[in-house]
């Protein structure tokens, strides 16, 4: 018996849904369906293939930068605390969205229960906004070193390490809290067809039948308020230590000190790139097509937690050394 292809499947399926959300009003969906990309539905399994390979990179990555800091006592400061929290971050990030987009491509599997979509837009919102303040947390300790090294190990203790991240977590946690309680409390009488690939906040609440401006207000205030302080802070604290870097004796001395300070201008831009474009073009961008606002999203959940032990794994000299170490140590 020949069996019919996925993207037929997915065509009946997707029909059947539409067919029959035209005839049933619904308040509170007990499901969601998630697209994927919409538009690109044939080409889901090809698309898999990179998205796969990413993921992985980001686990495989982000669990070796843990395991070496853990086990080099050498490792064991400020900045390679804060190295360890923006890891765990990148793999709460990656694992919230990753695995239900990749079995929306392999085995067709859309539904996401209410509260489950809630859930996921808790956790991708929260640690979105706990990446961006450990990013702060990195430019200030980059600070330290760089404009006040003498005074780097008394400023940065392990207990001012250790509020620095609670604070983190606790901002981000709080900020993350409204998001859905407001998605929770709108009425949703029209689909419940979400076209992406996990709950977005501003994808789940324009299903709503009522008035969304609360919600999109409260994520502009969010964007702007927030990550926007952060943006402005690891500005300040840059202009800083360009200043010192400039009057430094040397070229040599020069290059050297910028060069640490690379990799996480990098890490920076692949934050706040794609979140503030996505974040822009959900709200402005009507004229956007749907497949390529999906697509902006998917770099903004995928290419930090790849690029982040990238950059620092390779680019920070301990961590690199180390793993070599490490790898030449099993291979004799």
């Amino acid at each position: 018996m020949q069996e019919t292809p996925l993207c037929l499947r997915v065509g009946h399926f997707l029909s059947y849904a539409m067919s029959y959300l035209n005839t049933t009003n619904f308040t509170n969906p007990s499901t969601f369906i998630l697209l994927g990309i919409p538009g690109l539905e044939a080409a889901h399994i090809w698309i898999s293939i990179p998205f796969c390979a990413m993921y992985a990179i980001a686990i495989l990555g982000n669990f070796t930068i843990l395991f070496i800091v853990k086990r080099e006592p050498i490792l064991h400061g400020p900045m390679y605390y804060f190295l360890c929290m923006l890891a765990v971050t990148d793999l709460v990030m990656s694992t919230s969205t990753l695995p239900k987009m990749l079995s929306i491509f392999w085995f067709n599997s859309r539904e996401i229960s209410f509260s489950a979509c809630l859930t996921q837009m808790y956790f991708v919102l929260s640690f979105s906004g706990m990446e961006s303040g450990i990013l702060v947390a990195m430019a200030f300790d980059r600070y330290i070193a760089i404009c006040h090294p003498l005074r780097h190990s008394t400023i940065l203790t392990k207990s001012v390490v250790a509020k620095i991240g609670l604070a983190v977590v606790l901002r981000s946690g709080i900020l993350a809290l409204p998001y859905p309680f407001l998605t929770r409390r709108w009425p949703y009488c029209r689909t419940n067809i979400i076209p992406h690939f996990y709950c977005g906040h501003m994808a789940v609440v324009k299903l709503a039948c009522t008035d969304i401006r609360i919600s999109s207000y409260y994520g502009l205030f969010n964007l702007f308020s927030v990550m926007g302080m952060d943006v402005v802070f690891i500005a300040v604290s840059y202009t800083q230590i360009l200043q010192a870097i400039f009057r430094l004796p040397t070229k040599d001395a020069r290059l050297k000190t910028f060069g640490t300070c690379i990799s996480h201008l990098c890490a920076i831009s692949a934050l706040y790139v794609p979140d503030f474009l996505s974040s822009l073009i959900q709200r402005f961008g009507h004229n956007v097509p749907l497949h390529f606002l999906v697509l902006i999203t998917s770099l903004y959940q995928l290419v930090p937690p790849v690029l982040h032990p990238i950059i620092y794994g390779v680019r920070t000299k301990q961590i690199r050394g180390r793993l070599l170490q490490l790898l030449t140590h099993k291979g004799t």
